[in-house]
């Protein structure tokens, strides 16, 4: 008796592992944005800002939200299929969905992501020449979007995975 693990359960251990580890650095992302926000003192009295007062760092906190929805689905999927050694959705239309679902899940991380580096350059810059620093604000924006960026990294690796699965038509 071989007691060694076939590739297929290796590969959606692995997945799982993926989705874990996409789940765990969206939510800090999603945290992290959500809580900032900072007040600075200026000749006209306290100046607030709030992650929603920036429309780019709203739309990077609703890329982390969709993300993190399904990616809650394909955990749950990617659970039952590791415990039970069945998928839920049988038939090529789970493997098209997976595939296809993490494809588009990715880019949504990967533009969210960038969204949120770019209005944290410019608008640092910008704060900066009127004398207004912010620095503890577009730093902890840039450190959810960099967490956005590896949860990012980790779909688009299981999409690689995905990819696999996906029936082989002649």
């Amino acid at each position: 008796m071989d007691s060694t693990p076939s590739s297929s359960t290796v590969s959606r251990t692995v997945l799982l592992l993926l989705r874990v580890l996409t789940f765990v650095f969206l939510l800090i992302a999603l945290i992290l944005i959500a809580i900032n926000k900072q007040t600075e003192d200026t000749s006209d009295g306290p100046t607030e800002a709030k992650f929603n007062d920036i429309h780019a760092y709203r739309y990077m906190i609703s890329t982390i939200v969709i993300g993190f929805a399904y990616n809650l689905l394909q955990m749950a999927l990617s659970i039952f299929s590791v415990v039970s050694g069945n998928r839920v959705l049988s038939g090529d239309g789970g493997y098209l969905f997976d595939f296809f679902g993490d494809k588009i899940i990715s880019y949504l991380l990967l533009s969210g992501s960038a969204a949120g580096f770019g209005a944290s350059e410019d608008l640092h810059t910008l704060f900066k020449s009127i004398d207004l620093p912010f620095n503890s604000f577009f730093e902890k924006a840039n450190a959810s979007a960099s967490l956005l960026l590896i949860g990012f990294l980790f779909t688009a690796i299981a999409s690689t995975f995905t990819s696999f699965a996906l029936p082989k038509k002649a």
